[in-house]
C-alpha cells in the first residue's frame, strides 16, 4: 500500500490538484456475500472503498485537527477486472473545493487498463458536530 500527498494539514488545495493512492488486490478484495464467492476479482465494493481513500487524502490535507470528513456520495463505473496481485492505482482529482465541500473525480488503473472511474464527495465538519450527528437517537 502506498499513499502519496502532502504531509503536513491544513495544505491548501485547488481544483486540478492530484492524489494517488496504490492498492495490491488480494482475495480479501474479492466478490463476495452470504451466498458465497461471486467471482475471484476485485469487488466494485473494494474499488469504492479506495477511490473513497484517494479522494481522502485531499481531506487529510486540509482538515483542522478537530475536524474530520465524511463522504457525502460517490458515483463508479466498473470497467474491468482486476485480479488477485494486481496493483491498482487510483488517482483522485480534485474538481471542486468549496466551503467544507470537497469533491474529487478518479481513475483506477491497472498498468495502462482503466479498471474503474467515477467521483466522490466528502464534507469536512468539526469533530464535536459530526458526533451530535452520528449519535444515535433516544426514542
Amino acid at each position: 500500500m502506498r499513499t502519496t500527498g502532502n504531509d503536513k494539514q491544513t495544505t491548501p488545495i485547488k481544483p486540478g490538484d492530484i492524489r494517488t493512492y496504490s492498492k495490491r488486490i488480494t482475495t480479501a478484495d474479492f466478490a463476495a456475500f452470504e451466498d458465497g464467492l461471486v467471482h475471484a476479482v476485485c469487488s466494485t465494493f473494494s474499488l469504492a472503498q479506495a477511490a473513497e481513500w484517494a479522494g481522502r487524502l485531499f481531506v487529510l490535507d486540509i482538515k483542522s485537527a478537530d475536524e474530520e470528513g465524511i463522504g457525502t456520495f460517490l458515483t463508479i463505473n466498473h470497467k474491468a477486472p482486476a485480479f488477485e496481485g494486481n496493483d491498482v492505482v487510483i488517482t483522485a482529482t480534485l474538481t471542486k473545493h468549496e466551503g467544507h465541500d470537497v469533491i474529487c473525480s478518479f481513475e483506477a488503473k491497472v498498468g495502462d487498463r482503466v479498471v474503474a472511474d467515477g467521483e466522490t464527495g466528502q464534507k469536512i465538519l468539526k469533530k464535536e458536530k459530526l458526533a451530535r450527528i452520528l449519535a444515535p437517537k433516544q426514542v
